[in-house]
């Protein structure tokens, strides 16, 4: 498994007219080829929003950032500061420390 994880500030959107566009994203994005999951982020007190994208590889996240929702994402108008980091995992101590399987399971 594969891991990223984006940041970005809010600019000229409110918090509320966020949360309805993932509303309205989230079915496009439980679509992506090799997208495990993905966690939605939102801390509103300091204007810091996101995802956590679980993918089944780097060459699925690969391929996600060759598509129309990763563009439109990235060139979002009203997002800004956009950080997007990617990391492997640990699988030995992931797993005993009941990582993504667990929290799947609850």
């Amino acid at each position: 498994m594969h891991l990223q994880i984006v940041n970005f500030n809010l600019q000229g959107m409110s918090h509320e007219e966020f949360q309805t566009l993932c509303d309205q994203l989230a079915p496009m994005f439980a679509n992506i080829p090799g997208l495990i999951s993905k966690i939605w982020l939102a801390d509103p007190s300091s204007n810091t929003y996101g995802g956590i994208y679980t993918w089944q590889n780097p060459q699925a996240l690969e391929a996600y950032t060759h598509t129309e929702i990763f563009h439109n994402v990235v060139n979002h108008p009203n997002f800004t500061n956009l950080v997007s980091r990617e990391y492997g995992i640990l699988n030995g101590p992931t797993q005993v420390t009941h990582g993504l399987a667990q929290a799947a399971t609850n």
